[in-house]
């Protein structure tokens, strides 16, 4: 990567794949502000997930729509448990799998599988487009959900067209982990410290929105995003944030939705001036 992000402090929102990240930007030399967003646990009742495991194994599925890859690899932890992983990843193997974008397809591939279909778009109006264009009248659909979104629209889309839909919810949000370190975050964002902060998935906006309003600093973090250029790695992200009424500054090239275009697309645009410490000091 010929950009360089030496000096330059970046703030990112730690949830499910940011520890990478935060990798990928210190390489480039950047100051990685890392603020923890929230944990994820297990759900708390496991016997809907056995029992969506084993109607799996025992009824194979016809097709699978994965929506995250921490989804597959929270069922991968159950499916091991059980001591069912061969039979469960043999049944897998039978049905055709859906991926809402490449981060499900990376967990699939981590079990020898892999997607048939990669959504262009990674929200649920995506998968709702992909399969539109298919027959799934009498098929058997799996569908693995994930926290703090009202699936319905999709699920009774998938109906429409004749499916019968299997749903699995394999983890929850600690939504009030970290309070403290956001409104830190938001603080510093505030103040001007705070050079890029970069969004990679459309919960950690809400999260951010939501945190600041249980602690009463939505105004101080109006300020924080006014005087912070806003990196968003896609679609989804921008659109949340334009949802808020706020601004999408930095995007990737050529709609590549990842997170090294996204770095690429940061360290040009922040290159246009020097590291606010720099100007600071």
């Amino acid at each position: 990567m010929a950009e360089r992000l030496n000096g330059y402090r970046i703030l990112i929102l730690e949830t499910r794949e940011e520890a990478q990240f935060s990798r990928l930007l210190a390489e480039q030399g950047a100051d990685v502000l890392q603020c923890p967003m929230f944990t994820i646990h297990d759900a708390p009742d496991a016997a809907p997930i056995e029992g969506w495991i084993r109607r799996a194994i025992e009824r194979p599925l016809d097709d699978l729509v994965l929506m995250t890859g921490e989804g597959l690899r929270r069922l991968m932890k159950v499916v091991r448990r059980i001591g069912v992983e061969r039979e469960f990843v043999d049944s897998l193997a039978k049905a055709r799998k859906f991926a809402r974008g490449p981060k499900p397809g990376r967990a699939l591939r981590e079990i020898g599988l892999e997607p048939q279909m990669t959504t262009e778009k990674p929200t649920s109006e995506g998968v709702a487009e992909m399969l539109s264009k298919l027959d799934l009248t009498g098929r058997r659909l799996g569908l693995q959900l994930y926290p703090d979104k009202d699936h319905a629209t999709l699920i009774g889309a998938i109906k429409e067209q004749g499916a019968e839909v299997d749903t699995v919810l394999p983890y929850v949000y600690d939504a009030q982990a970290a309070d403290a370190n956001i409104v830190t975050a938001i603080e510093e964002m505030a103040r001007g410290r705070i050079d890029a902060i970069a969004l990679t998935n459309l919960g950690q906006v809400r999260r951010l929105i939501e945190a600041a309003r249980a602690r009463g600093c939505e105004e101080t973090l109006r300020q924080g995003f006014e005087r912070t250029p806003i990196a968003s790695v896609g679609p989804a992200v921008s659109d949340e944030l334009k949802s808020h009424g706020l601004r999408t500054d930095i995007y990737p090239a050529e709609d590549a939705f990842f997170m090294r275009p996204l770095i690429s697309a940061m360290a040009a645009a922040l290159s246009k001036n020097p590291p606010r410490a720099t100007a600071q000091s």
